[in-house]
């Protein structure tokens, strides 16, 4: 059994730090750290792409993908990352700016935010769809913006 370099301690051949004064251990000091793990290791690019656009929680996923290795050089990834990103953009635009302005304005029957929200909804589960079927659809505006953005470096 080895001894521990500081403090003369026995120390056993597994042990990181000594125990009795926590000195590490040279055995240990000169080993490299492992080498991360990418938590995309087993995502196929059509499931990361998907996983984009899920309301609500599609913009961590978007990000995730935008700062992983593994897709920092997949264009149509980055695409439906971005597209992602600006489709929650937009929800957060309806909720925070436009949902206040109708909502002063008492409840009427029809009301300009609530209809937005269904068709921003419906654009996130027709690019879930597309996406599936490994479609590449721009949609207007935010496609563009989306491109210039995932083409950028």
């Amino acid at each position: 059994m080895p001894f521990c370099n500081s403090c003369g301690n026995q120390v056993h051949d597994r042990d990181v730090f000594c125990a009795k004064c926590g000195t590490r251990q040279a055995l240990h000091a000169a080993l490299p750290p492992p080498p991360p793990v990418d938590p995309l290791q087993g995502v196929s690019p059509r499931t990361a792409s998907i996983l984009c656009y899920v309301p609500v929680v599609g913009w961590v996923v978007a990000v995730v993908v935008l700062a992983s290795k593994r897709f920092r050089l997949d264009g149509t990834v980055r695409f439906h990352a971005f597209q992602g990103l600006y489709l929650f953009a937009a929800w957060l635009v309806v909720n925070w700016a436009i949902r206040p302005i109708f909502q002063a304005f008492g409840d009427p029957v029809f009301r300009l935010d609530r209809v937005l929200e269904l068709v921003l909804l419906g654009a996130s589960i027709f690019m879930m769809v597309k996406t599936s079927h490994e479609q590449m659809y721009s949609l207007p505006i935010l496609g563009d913006l989306a491109h210039r953005s995932a083409t950028e470096h």
